[in-house]
Parts: structure tokens; C-alpha cells; sequence
């Protein structure tokens, strides 16, 4: 048996402020997928990914225009960058400002710190040697 990493989806309230917040930390818009049942649109699944890499984020919108709550359990999605502080740069060029000031989990590890989407979805940036 073979088993691949595909996908992680969870639901937004607001696709152009998610499309615009996932492209400033480097994602691509790859398609979306309208889902329509009995005629009617019901959602429509947004596909991101990085670049040079198969495995995507799926934002879905749901088109009845309800809320959700964060789960407890949900944690957050990390991504890699060789230049934490140009990447922070690059970012708060755009309104996305972090949690807090980039840290260390433990001694000799690497920088990191988190943002939130606009959904207040939490995004780890963890600053990875290049290569």
C-alpha cells in the first residue's frame, strides 16, 4: 500500500481576503470547483498550493452564507521560508501583522512565529535554511 498526502480543507467566510491572504505568503491559486446540488450552488472549493509542490490547501465557501466557529482541536497549517524577517517584511507591506515578535521553541531551533488568516486561522512561518 502506497499513501500520499493530498490535502487540508477547512471553511472561509470570505474568498477574495483569503485568495489575497494566501498569495502574500507565496500559495498559488490552482482552481476551484463549484459544488452544485439539486441545481443549486451549494459551495464552491478554492485549491492552493506552493509552487513546485503537489499537495494543496482547499478553502471552502459554502454559499448560505453561515458562520462557523474554530474547532478546539484544529491547530494550524506551517509553512516554510528561507527569510523569516523578509518574509514579515513582505507581509506587513500587506496589513498581515504577527501574533507575536518571531521566537524559538527551543535553543538552537528554528525562528518562528504565527499569523492569522481572515478567518483567524493560525499560519506558522518557520524559518528554514535554503537548499
Amino acid at each position: 500500500m502506497t499513501t500520499r498526502y493530498l490535502h487540508t480543507m477547512y471553511r472561509i467566510t470570505d474568498p477574495e481576503r483569503s485568495r489575497a491572504f494566501y498569495e502574500a505568503l507565496g500559495f498559488e491559486f490552482r482552481r476551484d470547483l463549484p459544488i452544485v446540488r439539486d441545481d443549486e450552488l451549494e459551495a464552491t472549493n478554492y485549491f492552493f498550493g506552493v509552487p513546485g509542490q503537489d499537495e494543496e490547501l482547499e478553502l471552502t465557501f459554502n454559499h448560505d452564507a453561515r458562520t462557523y466557529d474554530l474547532g478546539t482541536g484544529y491547530g494550524h497549517i506551517a509553512i516554510g521560508v528561507d527569510d523569516l524577517d523578509a518574509t514579515l517584511a513582505a507581509l506587513a507591506s500587506q496589513g498581515i501583522e504577527p501574533e507575536r515578535e518571531p521566537y524559538r521553541v527551543r535553543e538552537g531551533g528554528s525562528r518562528l512565529c504565527f499569523v492569522r488568516d481572515p478567518d483567524d486561522y493560525r499560519v506558522e512561518i518557520i524559518e528554514r535554511a535554503a537548499g
